[in-house]
This record gives C-alpha cells, sequence and structure tokens, in this order.
C-alpha cells in the first residue's frame, strides 16, 4: 500500500483518519468511544510595549493553557466512567495518567497524546427522548495537567 500524504524535504508523512482511536487510562484500555474532544494547547501571550519603539510591540509567551478533555461513548452497563466520577463527587480525587491513542488504517499505532493528572469534572448521561431511536451516549469531560504528543515515524 502507497503512504499518502504531504511531501516536505523528500519524506512522505502518512495521514492519519480521525475515526480510528482509543482511550488509555493508566495503561489500560478503557473502552471505545465515538468522540474525542480538547487536544488542544494554547500559550498565552503577554504585550509589551517598548518606549521610543512605536513599529511594534513585543509579545512574550507568559505559559500554556489545556482545556478539558471530552469523552463521549454509546452507553454500557459498565459503571467505570460513573465511578471515577463518583469519587470526585465526594471528594476523593482519583487522578490517572492517559493517553489518546490514534491508528493507522491497518489498525498499527500511529501517534498517541498522552495527558496526565487527569481527573472527571463533569459527567453528562443521555438525552432520553421516546419519539427517536438515536443511540444513548454517556459524556465524560476530565480536567488535566498537560499534553505530549507521541507520533511514531
Amino acid at each position: 500500500m502507497a503512504a499518502t500524504g504531504s511531501r516536505q524535504t523528500g519524506r512522505i508523512y502518512k495521514i492519519a483518519s480521525a475515526y480510528k482511536f482509543w482511550i488509555e487510562l493508566d495503561g489500560m484500555f478503557v473502552a471505545g468511544f465515538t468522540e474525542a474532544s480538547g487536544l488542544e494547547a494554547e500559550t498565552e501571550i503577554e504585550e509589551y510595549r517598548e518606549g521610543g519603539l512605536n513599529g511594534f510591540v513585543h509579545r512574550l509567551p507568559k505559559g500554556t493553557r489545556y482545556p478539558n478533555i471530552v469523552l463521549k461513548r454509546g452507553m454500557t452497563q459498565s459503571a467505570i466512567l460513573w465511578s471515577w466520577y463518583e469519587s470526585t463527587m465526594n471528594g476523593a480525587i482519583q487522578r490517572k495518567h492517559g493517553a489518546i491513542v490514534l491508528q493507522s488504517a491497518d489498525g498499527s499505532e500511529f501517534g498517541r497524546w498522552n495527558f496526565t493528572d487527569a481527573y472527571p469534572v463533569k459527567w453528562s448521561g443521555p438525552q432520553l427522548n421516546a419519539s427517536t431511536s438515536d443511540v444513548a451516549f454517556e459524556t465524560i469531560e476530565i480536567a488535566h495537567n498537560g499534553l505530549k504528543g507521541v507520533f511514531t515515524r
């Protein structure tokens, strides 16, 4: 199978599809999720005007912020996610390290985003409506202390 992707300085880079991924918590496969969002990092800046230099403003980095990761999956009879969130509600925060792992088309690991010291801050149950045949989903939102991308070559 030929690799697809962009060519830069004589190399061809594979392109991954966004629909093949899994979630790990503390090194163990947790569940198949249908959606994962919040893979973001934003470096805040501080603007500094230097006296006598009116042509530009210095833009200095202050720090990096990471929004919460939001994971969505079809409801199952497993209470693992609810139990994890319930411990947070009861004041017994269980921090976990985790990863969102992206797969190549052949099922091998394409790359991953590792996150640290994560704990759930919100759980949402399904939207129930007897007039539709939609799948029941649960969503968990987790706070964390940073992302590190690791990509295979």
